[in-house]
């Protein structure tokens, strides 16, 4: 499971065990992104901190893991890449997925190699019930839509930049994040109003 978890928070959570457990998963790797290649409109947190927040997260779950592998790689963080990485550790006959959003799944041919991609992994596209995938099925080419599952989760509306707004307002993540995770980004005083400006990215 790729991305910035800049927080990481329950949604995230949420979608990762309804994948293990529709898709028969051994464990969920956590992957947070080192040097994102696409342009964002905020400063992304440091690598370091999200990193933090996600091993806090998945700590009490046996089923979850938290990766440095794309912190530690220098340059951009492709997706593609770290697919070969788990390509070689499962060897051929091993079932891997990627898990994202539905939404970011729209994007998928705007990021390096996506056929590639889909030729060494499945992807989850993870969607609130409801969500229209005609819409997704469209976007994307036949070789990569058919390798495509869309996931159906729980309605959990919370989103990253939504986090970031609110602490930067002051305002509580209680039963937004886990708890270890608010309390490591109130005692780092990460998104604090100085940079509240940035948080609606």
């Amino acid at each position: 499971m790729g991305g910035t978890f800049d927080p990481i928070h329950l949604g995230h959570l949420v979608a990762a065990e309804e994948a293990r457990l529709r898709f028969g998963l051994d464990r969920v790797v956590f992957m947070p992104n080192g040097e994102p290649p696409h342009k964002r409109d905020y400063q992304v947190t440091s690598a370091e901190h999200r990193y933090a927040m996600v091993a806090l997260a998945v700590a009490g779950n046996p089923d979850f893991e938290a990766s440095r592998l794309e912190i530690e790689r220098p340059g951009p963080s492709y997706t593609v890449d770290t697919m070969r990485f788990f390509r070689e550790q499962l060897g051929p006959r091993g079932r891997l997925y990627f898990i994202t959003g539905a939404d970011a799944m729209l994007e998928v041919l705007t990021w390096h190699q996506p056929e590639e991609i889909a030729r060494l992994c499945e992807f989850i596209a993870v969607a609130r019930p409801g969500y229209d995938s005609a819409r997704l099925a469209a976007a994307l080419r036949p070789e990569i839509w058919r390798r495509v599952r869309v996931l159906d989760i729980p309605g959990v509306a919370v989103s990253s930049s939504e986090l970031r707004a609110r602490a930067a307002a002051g305002e509580s993540l209680r039963y937004l994040v886990p708890p270890a995770v608010a309390q490591y980004i109130a005692s780092h005083h990460l998104y604090a109003a100085a940079e509240g400006a940035r948080a609606a990215g």
